[in-house]
C-alpha cells in the first residue's frame, strides 16, 4: 500500500493543516513550544530532541516500519500552532500497547491491518500529552485529520498510546474506544529521604527492602551521572548493558548507539545514569530521564550477576533520586509486578483506538469493556496488597 504524501495540506484562510515526514525540517523552539509550553509540566519524550533524534539515527524510519507522517497546523505568519506526531506503522513492535491479537482476528477476515497509523513515543510506555496544542479546535481538527488519513487510504485504523487521563476522555468524545492498562508508579508524599518513604511501609516490608539493599549494595559502587558527568566511556557500558539485556530477554534492541550519542548531546542535563562499579570496573547501568515533576525509568543491563542489583538500580536507587530532587513519582516502564514489592503501587495507563471497519470495531469495543472491568478489579486487588500500612 502507497503510504499517504508527505505534502498532504488541508487549509482553510487562516490555518494550514499538513502532513510532514519527520521534525528536521521544523525549528526546535517552534516544535517545543507546542509540545512543552510555559506552565505546562515538562514532558522530555515528546520535545523536539527526543523524538528528532530517533528519526536522524534511524531508530525511526522506513527501515524500522515506523514511517513518521506528523501532522502539525500553521497559521498565516507560518507559527506553528498544534502538532500531531504520528507513524505509519508496519507492525506493533515497540509499542506496549498490545494489538497482536487484533490484528491476526483481523487479518484471519481477510482484511489488511498493516499498515495502521499510530500516535505515540517510540519505544517509550510514557503517558504524557499526545495531541500537542492548547486549543481546542486546532487539537479536534488534528483528530479528525488523522481518522481521515485513514479513510482516504484504507487503513485499519489510528491508535493513540499512554495520552494522559483527560485527554483518552477527551478521545473518546471524538469517537475512538477506550482500554485500560496498568503500570506501577511510585508516588513521593514529600518524604524527607529513603527511610521516611519505609516509615509509610509495613514494619515487614521495611525489614525486607533494608536487607535487599544492604545486599545490592554489598561491595558495589553506585554513581549518579548527568550533564557534564556523562562522558562517552560510561555510555559505552551502558549501551553494552543495554545490548545485553535485549539479548538475555530474546527482544530487540530498538536503539542503537547513534541515538544516545544524540541524546548525550542534545539532552544530557535531562539524563540520570546509575551505574554500578565492581571491583574498579562497571558492571551495569539503568538510564532515567528527569521531566520537571516526574523520573522516567527506561533501560537496564549487567554485565556481571550480583543479587538484587536490577531492583537497586532501576527502583530504590530511583526513589533516592526522586525524593532528592522534589520529583513527585517514578514511573518505572510497563508491566512488572515485582514492583509492587518495592512500593511502586498499580495505576492506571490508557489508549484510545479509532478502528475503521465497522463489524470489527463493534467487536472490539465489546472486548474492551470487559477488559476495562477486569483491570479496574486487578489494580484494586493488588493495590490492597501492597506494602504500605493500611492508613496509608
Amino acid at each position: 500500500m502507497t503510504p499517504p504524501p508527505a505534502d498532504d495540506d488541508r487549509s482553510s484562510p487562516e490555518l494550514t493543516l499538513r502532513s510532514v515526514t519527520g521534525l528536521s525540517g521544523i525549528e526546535p523552539a517552534a516544535w517545543d513550544a507546542v509540545a512543552n509550553p510555559p506552565g505546562s509540566e515538562y514532558d522530555p519524550f515528546i520535545s523536539w530532541d527526543f523524538l528528532e533524534a530517533l528519526e536522524a539515527s534511524g531508530c525511526v524510519g522506513e527501515e524500522a516500519g515506523w514511517l513518521p507522517r506528523h501532522l502539525i497546523v500553521e497559521d498565516a505568519s507560518g507559527r506553528l500552532r498544534g502538532a500531531l506526531p504520528l507513524y505509519l506503522k508496519t507492525h506493533s513492535m515497540g509499542e506496549y500497547v498490545f494489538d497482536h491479537g487484533w490484528a491476526d482476528a483481523y487479518e484471519r477476515a481477510g482484511g489488511q491491518y498493516f499498515p495502521k497509523l499510530l500516535t505515540a513515543v517510540p519505544f517509550s510506555p510514557v503517558t504524557g500529552r499526545r495531541i500537542l496544542s492548547g486549543e481546542a479546535g486546532i487539537r479536534r481538527a488534528l483528530a479528525a485529520a488523522a481518522i481521515q488519513t485513514v479513510q482516504q487510504w484504507g487503513l485499519s485504523g489510528w491508535h493513540v498510546n499512554f495520552p494522559a487521563q483527560a485527554e483518552w476522555t477527551e478521545l473518546a468524545g471524538y469517537g475512538l474506544l477506550q482500554r485500560l492498562d496498568r503500570q506501577y508508579i511510585w508516588s513521593n508524599r514529600g518524604y524527607a529521604d529513603y527511610d521516611a518513604f519505609l516509615a509509610d511501609l509495613s514494619s515487614r516490608k521495611r525489614k525486607a527492602l533494608r536487607k535487599e539493599r544492604r545486599e545490592a549494595q554489598a561491595g558495589i559502587e553506585i554513581e549518579h551521572l548527568s550533564g557534564g558527568a556523562l562522558q562517552p566511556a560510561h555510555w559505552d557500558v551502558f549501551f553494552a548493558c543495554y545490548q545485553e539485556t535485549g539479548s538475555r530477554k530474546w527482544g530487540y534492541p530498538y536503539l542503537n548507539r547513534a541515538f544516545f550519542d544524540l541524546l548525550h548531546r542534545r539532552m544530557a542535563d535531562r539524563v540520570i545514569l546509575v551505574m554500578a562499579r565492581k571491583e574498579g570496573r562497571y558492571i551495569a547501568s539503568a538510564l532515567n530521564l528527569a521531566g520537571s515533576n516526574a523520573l522516567y525509568g527506561r533501560y537496564w543491563g549487567r554485565l556481571d550477576d550480583h543479587p538484587f542489583l536490577h531492583f537497586e538500580l532501576c527502583y530504590h536507587q530511583a526513589i533516592d533520586i526522586a525524593i532528592a530532587r522534589g520529583l513527585d513519582r517514578v514511573e518505572a516502564g510497563a508491566q512488572g509486578e515485582h514492583k509492587l514489592a518495592r512500593g511502586y503501587r498499580p495505576r492506571p495507563v490508557y489508549s484510545a483506538h479509532h478502528i475503521e471497519n465497522e463489524g470489527f470495531r463493534d467487536a472490539v469495543a465489546d472486548f474492551l469493556v470487559r477488559e476495562r472491568a477486569a483491570v479496574e478489579t486487578d489494580i484494586a486487588l493488588q493495590d490492597a496488597e501492597s506494602p504500605f500500612r493500611r492508613e496509608n
